[in-house]
């Protein structure tokens, strides 16, 4: 992939981090929150299912933060663009669309389709 292109996906990447890191330190501070002013049981469980969907989210938030990392090291090592699986170079519009992509879309469906993650057909 050529310099400019590397550098564009690097500087997306790197503001996905910045944002990422910000939403998952929101994440947390809302899940450290404690249960002090909750009046009765009612409250208390949903104050205890809001704290576990924060806790998820703040999971998701992490994935997330290693998969931008896993993807800028792809560009420090000059395989950024490139499947994972099969080598062939991933359509830049799918880069666009999920820079941190690891596969192409043809190999990502195979993977996909083999975890039972295929969508059923109407």
């Amino acid at each position: 992939m050529e310099q400019q292109k590397l550098e564009y996906f690097r500087s997306v990447l790197l503001e996905q981090r910045r944002r990422a890191n910000e939403d998952l330190e929101t994440e947390r501070a809302t899940a450290l929150q404690d249960d002090e002013g909750v009046a009765d049981a009612g409250d208390l469980s949903e104050f205890d299912l809001n704290g576990s969907t924060t806790l998820d989210l703040a999971s998701r938030e992490s994935q997330l933060i290693e998969e931008i990392d896993d993807a800028l090291l792809r560009i420090d090592n000059g395989t950024y663009g490139l499947c994972d699986r099969c080598g062939k170079p991933i359509d830049v519009e799918r880069l666009k669309a999920m820079p941190t992509a690891k596969y192409d879309a043809e190999c990502q469906a195979l993977i996909e389709a083999n975890q039972g993650a295929e969508t059923p057909s109407l």
